[in-house]
């Protein structure tokens, strides 16, 4: 059975296993246990301390203490993290076997902090540079003393690369063949336009032309 809050994927055997340990803490323990793993997603600390004294009249072990902190932080961040509804979410831990009243108040305390835990998430998750703007030239070497074979011609594209949300984009400068640039569109053509320019089009195909914006030829 496929569940929204594992990503539309079977629950993982570890989080059926620990169902059984959460069944054993009262709902409101288990609903004052999920504020203290909501304020650790949250980037708050975790007391340790609290959680054990709330499970103490369960007679759980410290290492189903832990294991009952992992599983209610995979539920909360992943539910999150899949935009699953509170009512959707208890629906689900109940057919894992979580009593109604647990699941209802966790699902309470989820609710309460979805927004925020969804936004602590979002801030925290890997950010890869971006492509902030592109600009290019062809240059068409007519003659020249230093090479033999010319009337290649080459593609230079000026990329902005931006890496951090608000840092000043990086200019990377690329040097290529015609050929060259068409292995880089691995097959797709494609269009740069430049401000007050032509676009440039290299494809693979047949009948693509080439236009060049004005520049003064190499010698």
């Amino acid at each position: 059975m496929r569940f929204r809050f594992c990503g539309d994927l079977d629950c993982p055997d570890w989080v059926l296993a620990e169902i059984s340990v959460l069944a054993r803490i009262s709902s409101v323990k288990l609903k004052l246990i999920c504020a203290q793993v909501l304020r650790e997603l949250l980037g708050d600390n975790i007391d340790y301390e609290k959680i054990l004294k709330l499970t103490s009249d369960a007679k759980l072990e410290s290492g189903d203490v832990k294991a009952a902190i992992a599983v209610l932080d995979f539920i909360l961040s992943n539910a999150a993290k899949h935009n699953v509804d509170g009512e959707s979410l208890s629906s689900e831990l109940q057919q894992l076997g979580l009593p109604k009243e647990h699941a209802t108040g966790l699902c309470r305390s989820y609710e309460e902090k979805q927004s925020s835990l969804q936004d602590s998430l979002r801030a925290g998750s890997l950010r890869l540079s971006r492509l902030d703007g592109v600009s290019w030239r062809v240059d068409y070497t007519l003659s020249s003393s230093e090479l033999q074979d010319v009337g290649e011609p080459l593609v230079h594209l000026l990329l902005r690369v931006k890496h951090r949300e608000h840092g000043e984009p990086e200019a990377v400068p690329v040097a290529v063949s015609a050929d060259k640039f068409r292995v880089l569109l691995a097959g797709e053509g494609v269009q740069l336009g430049a401000e007050g320019g032509p676009a440039l089009c290299l494809g693979p195909s047949e009948g693509r032309s080439v236009s060049h914006s004005p520049s003064t030829p190499q010698s």
